[in-house]
């Protein structure tokens, strides 16, 4: 008898665990594995409860992520095996564009769609990338708050009209810098530098050796490493001690491919870099 009565309330507690990704009044929205760190932070942002059931363990790992480390953690880790995705049963894997395609033949056998996002280039494909991520978790209104974020963190960095654009090369471990077709090149444009990899005409992952640096310095260097420590070591180099006219600073690597939510975090810190030089005399 007892069992019988709770019986119906029973019943409406799996209901409500098995809508967890589902809207208020409306249909249930699809679970998500995102193996991408890029997709990984936009979509712990504009994601329902319940509805993020795992993500990368790029994201997981301090000198990979491209979130807040303790954001990332409350959300479950996958390596991107298809035995751990099939466990989790999602409706979707959100993937970067070099996912096996024997990987993605599986997850599509298994009755799992694959949506592969691809390394946003600029601004304007990384609000794309924001306002699809929304679309799919059935949150649009929470990726047009998300782009409006980004925004104005972009106007609030943007340099004073008319100030003229600072050199500024984006150096990354292994002396590698920056191509003009990326992400963090746009960046640094809408910020008031200039790319000056490019100037010399470098493209994406260029080698560009100390030597050069020395020979021919930037206003700025931007030190990206593996971390704070491989930064140093790069900005502490005794070459770069003498040059008087090129201001230092470092750059995390976290900064320098993924969109969404990481372009606020970028473009603050391009903004403090150029208070910086403007407060020093003479600049």
């Amino acid at each position: 008898m007892r069992w019988a009565a709770a019986f119906p309330a029973l019943l409406l507690l799996l209901a409500a665990c098995s809508n967890a990704a589902a809207p208020e009044g409306g249909a249930r929205h699809p679970t998500i594995v995102s193996l991408n760190p890029c997709s990984d932070a936009v979509l712990a942002e504009v994601a329902a409860p319940g509805q993020l059931l795992a993500i990368s363990h790029y994201s997981h790992d301090p000198a990979s992520s491209s979130m807040d480390i303790d954001l990332a953690r409350r959300f479950p880790s996958v390596s991107g095996s298809v035995e751990e995705i099939a466990a989790l049963s999602p409706d979707v894997v959100v993937a970067g564009t070099f996912l096996p395609p024997s990987s993605t033949a599986a997850l599509e056998k298994l009755g799992i769609r694959v949506m592969k996002v691809s390394i946003a280039r600029n601004v304007m494909e990384s609000e794309g990338q924001v306002r699809e991520l929304a679309k799919l978790v059935g949150a649009p209104e929470k990726g047009r708050e998300l782009v409006a974020s980004m925004e104005a963190a972009l106007n609030r960095a943007a340099p004073a009209k008319g100030a003229p654009a600072v050199p500024a090369i984006v150096w990354q471990s292994g002396g590698i810098v920056a191509g003009d077709d990326s992400l963090v090149a746009d960046l640094l444009r809408r910020t008031g530098f200039a790319n000056a990899a490019a100037a010399r005409g470098l493209g994406q992952a260029d080698y560009l050796p100390l030597e050069s640096i020395v020979a021919e310095p930037p206003r700025v260097i931007l030190a990206a490493g593996d971390g704070a420590s491989q930064e140093s070591r790069m900005l502490r180099h005794p070459a770069l001690a003498g040059l008087s006219g090129t201001e230092r600073a470092s750059f995390e690597s976290s900064l320098l491919w993924c969109g969404g939510p990481t372009v606020i975090r970028a473009a603050e810190r391009l903004a403090q870099v150029r208070r910086g030089l403007e407060a020093k005399p003479g600049t």
